[in-house]
């Protein structure tokens, strides 16, 4: 073997443990937060009226929603699914990681109310991993999770995405955004928080083009801006 091929492999196994990392300390860090709607909000439970209301009127103003499949990506305990997803679609799928929160996710929007639609599939995987079936969903939503993935991992899962959706779907991303224009790191909960720039190139990269941009209102002072961005596939 070459040193240069020497080389390659040890930076190839370096990336990889580093990889690793990252996602095995989110995992844990999420492991030991409480399965309840203050839990996934880090404390600020109070927010979950404030962030729904927003996330209601931004997919009001989307054209051609479709109304059959949505599907929720690191829903937890499926505070957004229930909310906000259950009650525009007959049908809700979740994807998350964390096997504590799918069980709660189970009680917590599988309780009965004629108002809301039915919760369908749970897959209990890292959004890394997570590929699905084509043309099924007309919503992807995508909410404070993106920033658990690494750089290309969120590409790729992008450009997974697209599969996904129905022919009008779109793909929504509602995320914390750095107002620093610059990637900032948290090792608390091993997540990084990127400006919206960094957000709408890789959107562009991984085949979709943006159809609406807009900021959360009424979040109090002092917390990140948060945007949500509407996407469909280009051409």
């Amino acid at each position: 073997m070459s040193l240069e091929s020497e080389d390659s492999v040890t930076n190839t196994r370096a990336e990889q443990q580093t990889e690793n990392d990252f996602y095995g300390k989110a995992q844990k860090y999420w492991s030991e937060v409480p399965a309840t709607v203050n839990g996934m909000l880090g404390g600020l439970g109070y927010l979950n009226r404030i962030d729904i209301q927003g996330s209601n009127m931004f997919l009001r103003d989307l054209k051609d929603l479709g109304r059959n499949t949505a599907l929720d990506c690191g829903a937890g305990i499926g505070r957004i699914t229930k909310n906000l997803l259950m009650p525009r679609f007959n049908t809700t799928d979740i994807v998350e990681q964390d096997a504590s929160f799918t069980e709660k996710a189970r009680e917590y929007c599988g309780e009965s109310d004629a108002r809301l639609g039915r919760l369908g599939q749970i897959y209990t995987m890292g959004l890394q991993e997570f590929t699905p079936a084509a043309g099924k969903y007309d919503v992807i939503w995508c909410q404070w999770v993106l920033g658990h993935l690494t750089e290309i991992d969120l590409l790729n899962f992008f450009r997974r995405m697209r599969s996904g959706l129905s022919n009008n779907g779109y793909l929504i991303v509602k995320e914390n955004v750095s107002s620093s224009n610059k990637v900032e790191e948290d090792k608390q909960d091993s997540s990084v928080t990127r400006p919206l720039k960094a957000y709408e190139t890789v959107i562009r990269k991984g085949g979709f083009r943006i159809v609406k941009t807009w900021r959360q209102p009424s979040f109090p002072k002092g917390l990140y801006p948060v945007y949500m961005i509407a996407c469909r596939p280009t051409e």
